[in-house]
């Protein structure tokens, strides 16, 4: 019976959030206390939520902090340099422009937002594309791989969700995992080029070649990419005839403010703090890989220290508290939310029953490798469904089986990250939705492009893994 209504109560969690009849954060709380009252132990209730939100307690303040801190350092100008320098690299080679659309989106993935990692991609490298006929697909599918990719970063939500479903440490999840992201990151920048090469094939060698020597007219190009700046809204409105020469500057300080997404005269700017912000961020990262300090403790640190010394003044640090509140709370609330679901799913031994019968269920031959099994059922589970759906409903029951053949629940959870360069392309995604509409790009034609490729940066993730021993 348990079994039943621990699938009924995962089924009728996915289905309301997939039809978006409830937001993730309502289904997490009221679903489960609803079927906790059907297994009788609703008087337990209470007990199962304040044992959940202490453990993930850690966990939400990693992510709140995390967010605080990366949304600061954009505010401060720490990537506004990083956005120029690939812009300028880029020219007017689609080579060069594939490739530094990789680099760009994953550099601003660092804030772990989608949207905005989107919205600052498409916005410098939308002119560029258009001003060269290049395919917007191909910009929207690489911005959505390299993004995926960085995605499985502890703030970014995966690594989150799956520590707090499995109540284990986000650094001990995310760390042993970085060689097979970063091979999954060298080969999105390969398939880069390799798609890069195609568009200059494409669009003609000659073509290219009179533009490439032509320095006025590639900086013309840069400045017209700028032409927008400010918004998404203003990208959407540049058609690439605004990089025209008869209207652009060539000046080289104007070049240096022809980047859009990140305003040049924003009033959060700090120039003068640039290198203290940059080895602030530095250390914070070592710090998080060498586990000088729990990560919740490092971003808290850091989070405090950006805002004190960029924003001295009260009221300017509470507008930036202010201006990030609403990233802040959505996430915190999701992990304190699944505290209710993965506490009734623990707590009333649904969770238990539904693992035996999978494990009763998985063929003797397999259950060993419930990793590599999990890291197959993710491509295709994390594309259907939320990573609320996957990581609270389905990652406990395939740790459990695991757990039941010797396989420790950090390589079930090492396994379930490895889908999220396709997951980031998924149609439950609304960032992909910011995506394709400021690229201009059908959603379908988006897909058809980028699923492919996606499945098989997916793959080479957890190839890697499997070499390197992680998973």
């Amino acid at each position: 019976m348990l079994t039943i209504l621990g699938f009924a109560m995962i089924a009728t969690f996915l289905v309301l959030i997939m039809l978006k009849k409830m937001s993730p954060i309502a289904a997490l709380v009221l679903i489960p206390a609803l079927f906790c009252v059907f297994v009788g132990k609703g008087a337990k209730l209470g007990d199962y939520v304040i044992d959940g939100v202490t453990s993930l307690a850690p966990t939400a303040a990693m992510l709140m902090f995390a967010i605080v801190y990366f949304g600061v350092m954009i505010d401060v100008g720490l990537f506004d340099p990083i956005v120029r320098g690939i812009l300028k690299f880029c020219k007017a080679d689609p080579v060069r422009i594939v490739v530094g659309t990789a680099l760009l989106a994953a550099i601003v993935s660092l804030d772990g937002d989608g949207s905005t990692t989107f919205m600052i991609t498409v916005s410098a490298m939308y002119p560029l594309y258009k001003r060269l006929k290049m395919s917007l697909v191909v910009m929207t599918g690489v911005a959505a791989m390299a993004n995926g990719v960085m995605n499985t970063l502890p703030w970014g939500g995966p690594t989150a969700r799956a520590a707090t479903a499995l109540k284990l440490d986000a650094s001990d999840i995310f760390v042993p995992m970085i060689p097979a992201l970063a091979m999954g990151l060298v080969f999105v920048i390969a398939l880069s080029y390799v798609l890069g090469r195609r568009e200059r094939k494409r669009l003609g060698v000659l073509t290219l070649d009179e533009v490439l020597v032509e320095e006025k007219e590639t900086e013309t190009v840069l400045v017209g990419a700028g032409s927008g700046s400010g918004s998404g809204k203003d990208a959407k409105r540049n058609t690439g005839g605004s990089g025209s020469g008869t209207d652009a500057p060539a000046a080289d300080d104007d070049e240096d403010e022809g980047f859009q997404g990140l305003d040049p005269h924003r009033a959060t700017l700090r120039p003068k703090l640039y290198w203290f912000n940059a080895l602030l961020t530095v250390v914070l990262l070592t710090a998080m890989i060498m586990e000088w300090l729990p990560i919740p403790v490092l971003f808290l640190l850091g989070a405090a220290t950006a805002l004190t010394v960029n924003f001295p003044h009260m009221p300017d640090q509470k507008a930036r508290l202010g201006a990030h509140a609403e990233n802040v709370l959505n996430v915190s609330g999701m992990v304190f939310a699944a505290a209710v679901f993965t506490g009734v799913l623990q707590g009333t031994g649904m969770v238990d029953h539904m693992a035996k019968w999978l494990v009763d269920n998985v063929p003797d031959g397999m259950g060993p490798h419930m990793a590599f099994v999990t890291g197959i059922l993710s491509i295709p589970l994390t594309y259907f469904m939320s990573n609320d759906g996957f990581y609270f409903g389905i990652l406990p029951v395939l740790a459990e089986a695991g757990q039941a053949h010797g396989v420790s629940s950090l390589e079930i959870a090492r396994a379930s990250l490895i889908a999220q360069p396709l997951h980031m392309s998924s149609p439950l995604v609304p960032a992909v939705y910011v995506l394709v509409g400021m690229a201009k790009v059908e959603f379908g034609d988006h897909t058809r492009f980028v699923v492919k490729w996606a499945l098989l940066t997916s793959l080479v993730i957890l190839g890697a893994g499997i070499l390197f021993g992680i998973i």
